[in-house]
């Protein structure tokens, strides 16, 4: 039987929407042992999404960049965290993710086979993606016994990160925000422009929406900053806030906005662990893969004959799964403010 106030590690995913879906795991391990202790090792800038996040006591912050294998450091983490917890759990697949665990001769060690990990690894798990359809489910199936885990159809905790009021209050005061309501545009996407409405249809939009009565703030970091000037040129109620707010800050002032549209990236995650409305544009990828982990989104997919791909850029060179997505469909979700569906398909 397992010791319900066990020390648990969780080796944590590199990209920011997995790492607030990762949340859902750590809610389901503090169901099963209340009285655990969660250490997560992540990257350094993940740093204020975990702290976030009540069920996690840790944060072991790894100094190695996204794709590096940076052994000296994984191995000076190793030695700090010798005998400090009992059962490891490894989200990512790689080889190098099973490193920390392993030189820190954790007892028990769980993840899925991969890149020829067998020997860093306890208990290896075989990952069948027709039952662990999506990203939170193999997550979440790691913290549950494996006779669970095959089966699928377990719950899948809704993350909900804590929102400081205090930190709201002065970014307003900083950026001197107004007090329309709030629109926010999310018009990046680390994987790839494949998975990014045209700038000039989130223009469309925030003109639009400004008009109306809304302000617009997009949300982002440095290297989305010259994308949302595009957005927010000649709109005086439109702020570009890209690369001018930590993520935590990010946190606070999406979880102020009314409404959210967003292409399908970890800042879409954040919104929907805020309980903000999301409008979802999918293109290349897929809402049944990486759906917005809330009741309060609306999907805007079109569902073409080549969608999803999955690819960085359109393979056919048209990218007609997001260029025929239209704005005035957007906005009038917008407006109606109706009860949520579960897919709006844009003909």
């Amino acid at each position: 039987m397992a010791n319900p106030a066990m020390r648990l590690l969780v080796i944590g995913p590199s990209w920011v929407g997995d790492m607030v879906m990762a949340q859902s795991l750590f809610m389901t391990l503090k169901a099963r042992f209340p009285q655990a202790t969660i250490g997560v090792v992540a990257p350094a800038w993940s740093q204020p999404i975990l702290e976030r996040m009540p069920e996690v006591d840790e944060v072991l912050p790894l100094a190695v960049g996204h794709g590096e294998l940076g052994l000296a450091s994984r191995r000076d983490l190793a030695s700090r965290i010798k005998g400090r917890f009992d059962r490891a759990i490894v989200l990512p697949r790689s080889w190098k993710a099973a490193l920390v665990p392993f030189m820190a001769r954790i007892p028990e060690r769980i993840g899925f086979l991969g890149e020829h990990r067998y020997g860093l690894l306890k208990e290896r798990r075989k990952l069948d993606k027709q039952v662990l359809d999506q990203t939170v489910k193999r997550f979440v199936s790691l913290g549950l016994p494996l006779d669970e885990a095959m089966k699928g159809n377990f719950a899948i905790p809704k993350p909900r990160l804590f929102i400081d009021r205090d930190n709201l209050v002065n970014l307003r005061l900083t950026h001197a925000l107004s007090s329309r309501p709030a629109i926010g545009m999310m018009p990046g996407a680390e994987y790839g422009p494949a998975k990014q409405w045209p700038l000039a249809y989130f223009h469309q939009l925030a003109q639009s929406l400004v008009a109306n009565g809304y302000e617009v703030r997009v949300f982002g970091g440095p290297k989305d900053h010259a994308a949302a000037e595009t957005i927010v040129k000649g709109l005086p109620q439109a702020h570009n806030l890209c690369g001018k707010t930590s993520l935590a800050d990010a946190v606070d002032l999406l979880a102020d906005c009314r409404q959210v549209v967003t292409n399908d990236s970890g800042l879409m995650h954040v919104a929907a662990a805020v309980g903000v409305r999301i409008h979802a544009l999918y293109g290349s990828s897929s809402p049944a893969y990486t759906p917005p982990l809330t009741d309060n989104a609306v999907i805007h997919y079109l569902g073409l004959s080549c969608s999803p791909c999955f690819e960085r850029t359109c393979p056919l060179g048209h990218t007609n799964c997001l260029n025929e997505l239209h704005v005035d469909s957007v906005y009038q979700a917008i407006l109606a403010n109706r009860p949520c569906e579960n897919v709006i398909v844009n003909a």
